[in-house]
């Protein structure tokens, strides 16, 4: 190589290693979720203008304020120190940007305050941005405590299966189990944890869970926590584990529907519209006039089907079949002694033809 293109190599490596690390430092940053406001003061009954950019591409996002917080230490109180009611969500765009108006409310809590804003299904990212509510009462921070903090080791996963009563729609029930570790300077004794279980995008319901034991410091212990949801829960539920007003894993549940519940109403269509039918009938059958003297088709048997139609000459099959249907005290004679075992009514056997008359006293 020429002393000539010799030096521009040299310029041109060190032009690029001027111009390389700030532009790693701004896609670093551009990474990094932020947060900005129109204001930094307003009172209630206003609005502000909230804006951000670096999050992830349409996500699902929730805008609060939130007291007794400040950027640099997050809100230690988690959404109990923030005006639920007046969020507001919103969707970034494709760039990971979003804007969004917000209604100024004063928190549960003194301030200082700030706007929070944080990921509602995915992965976890939250920003905050000071703000100050005019009018609202402000209090200094709780003093940082140095003693034990628990840190989660492993990943989070729920123990457990359904059983036939969670099938017809019983409560399902599951355990939360993880692995903590004391990363702080004093033992911990009994924690008390938060489970909290949100269904979609609504906020979590926290209930509290106390674990008997003590964790030393630099060491670790391995939780089993129940987690319940009411009865005929189904489908997408991600349940949340907080430690000292801190979020320390979430882990998705996918409920499946309890088919049993539906299996019933179905049988129940089905069995009362047939048993109320058969109810109709049988009091119509009941209640309907019959024709005067008419015959009852329950009961009749041939032979007095036979008799009774016009026009129709009775067999001899038939008569027998009147005759042996007569009850034996009926018969007019009855006597086993008589001639020829018959028993028929005694009649003229004389030889004398019906056409000759015969006159009385001739021979």
């Amino acid at each position: 190589m020429s002393p000539s293109g010799r030096v521009r190599w040299a310029v041109l490596s060190a032009v690029l290693a001027l111009l390389l690390p700030p532009l790693a430092g701004t896609a670093a940053a551009a990474d990094k979720p932020s947060v900005k406001l129109s204001r930094s003061q307003a009172g209630t009954g206003s609005s502000i203008t909230v804006s951000g950019e670096g999050w992830r591409e349409r996500a699902l996002l929730m805008i609060l304020v939130c007291g007794q917080a400040v950027p640099s230490r997050g809100v230690p109180g988690g959404t109990n120190s923030c005006a639920n009611a007046d969020g507001r969500a919103v969707t970034t765009d494709a760039k990971g940007r979003f804007s969004k108006k917000l209604p100024v409310a004063e928190p549960p809590v003194p301030c200082p305050c700030v706007v929070h804003v944080a990921t509602v299904t995915g992965a976890k990212a939250e920003a905050d941005a000071i703000f100050q509510v005019a009018g609202h009462a402000v209090e200094p921070l709780p003093a940082e405590t140095d003693g034990g903090r628990l840190s989660v080791l492993t990943d989070t996963r729920l123990d457990g299966s359904g059983s036939l009563l969670t099938w017809f729609g019983a409560p399902p029930a599951r355990a939360l189990v993880f692995t903590v570790g004391n990363v702080g300077t004093s033992a911990v004794k009994d924690p008390v944890f938060q489970i909290g279980t949100a269904h979609g995008v609504f906020a979590p319901q926290w209930e509290e869970q106390q674990w008997r034991g003590t964790i030393q410091p630099g060491g670790k212990a391995r939780l089993e926590l129940p987690v319940e949801l009411t009865g005929g829960a189904h489908g997408e539920y991600t349940v949340s584990l907080k430690y000292g007003g801190k979020v320390l894993a979430e882990q998705p549940w996918d409920v499946g529907r309890p088919w049993g519940v539906t299996l019933f109403w179905i049988l129940v269509c089905l069995v009362v519209p047939a048993a109320l039918f058969r109810i109709g009938m049988a009091v119509v059958d009941r209640v309907r006039p019959r024709p005067a003297g008419g015959i009852r088709h329950r009961g009749l048997r041939l032979p007095e089907l036979a008799l009774r139609l016009p026009g129709f000459k009775p067999s001899t099959a038939a008569h027998a079949a009147t005759s042996t249907s007569t009850l034996p005290w009926f018969t007019p004679d009855a006597d086993p002694g008589a001639a020829g075992g018959r028993l028929s009514a005694p009649h003229d056997d004389s030889p004398t033809s019906p056409t000759t008359p015969t006159r009385e006293g001739s021979p």
